[in-house]
C-alpha cells in the first residue's frame, strides 16, 4: 500500500485511540454496563414514568436508552465524541427523552434530576459526592456501579450496584 494510505490508517488509529484514552483523566475509560446491571440499576433507583435519570458518563447510551424505553427522561453527559455520536444514534428514536450532552460533567451544574447513574474510577467517587451535596436541589439517588464512596453507607446493594440518597 502507498504510505499516504498507512498514514491516514495510523492517524485515525491515533484519533479513535484517543478518543477513548483522554477520558479516564476525567471519570473512567468507556466499559459497557451489561444489561442485568442495566436491570439492577433500574431496580434500584425506582424511578417512574416521566422522572429524570442524569447520567455521568454515559458512553454508548444503553443507560439512556433503557430509561427512555421506560418512559423515564434521561440525559447523559459523555466526552469522547465517537460515542456521543453513537449514542445519539442509537437513542434517535426516544429524541423527546433523551438529551446527550459533549461535555465534561465536572465542569457542568448538574441539571434537576431524581437520580443520577455512575460508573467511575473508585478515586472520583468522593468528588462526585461532594458535587452532588453541593449541587442537588431535592432529594437525590445515586447508583454507582462497583465503586464506594468512602464513610458513606450505600441505602441497598446488589450484584455491585450501590444505592446512595441525598437529602
Amino acid at each position: 500500500m502507498p504510505d499516504v494510505v498507512w498514514t491516514v490508517i495510523a492517524s485515525v488509529g491515533v484519533v479513535v485511540f484517543g478518543c477513548f484514552v483522554f477520558v479516564i483523566a476525567f471519570g473512567a475509560p468507556f466499559l459497557p454496563t451489561h444489561a442485568p446491571q442495566v436491570e439492577v440499576a433500574f431496580t434500584l433507583a425506582k424511578l417512574k414514568k416521566g422522572q429524570t435519570l442524569l447520567e455521568l458518563g454515559s458512553g454508548d447510551g444503553r443507560i439512556l436508552l433503557a430509561a427512555a424505553e421506560q418512559g423515564i427522561n434521561a440525559i447523559g453527559y459523555e466526552l469522547n465524541p465517537l460515542l456521543v455520536l453513537y449514542s445519539l444514534f442509537r437513542t434517535r428514536r426516544y429524541r423527546k427523552l433523551v438529551t446527550i450532552k459533549w461535555q465534561n460533567f465536572w465542569l457542568a451544574k448538574l441539571p434537576e434530576s431524581d437520580a443520577i447513574f455512575v460508573f467511575l474510577l473508585g478515586r472520583y467517587m468522593q468528588k462526585l459526592d461532594h458535587k452532588i451535596t453541593n449541587e442537588a436541589k431535592k432529594p437525590q439517588k445515586l447508583v454507582s456501579y462497583a465503586f464506594t464512596i468512602n464513610g458513606k453507607t450505600p441505602v441497598r446493594e446488589k450484584n455491585a450496584m450501590r444505592l446512595y440518597e441525598y437529602s
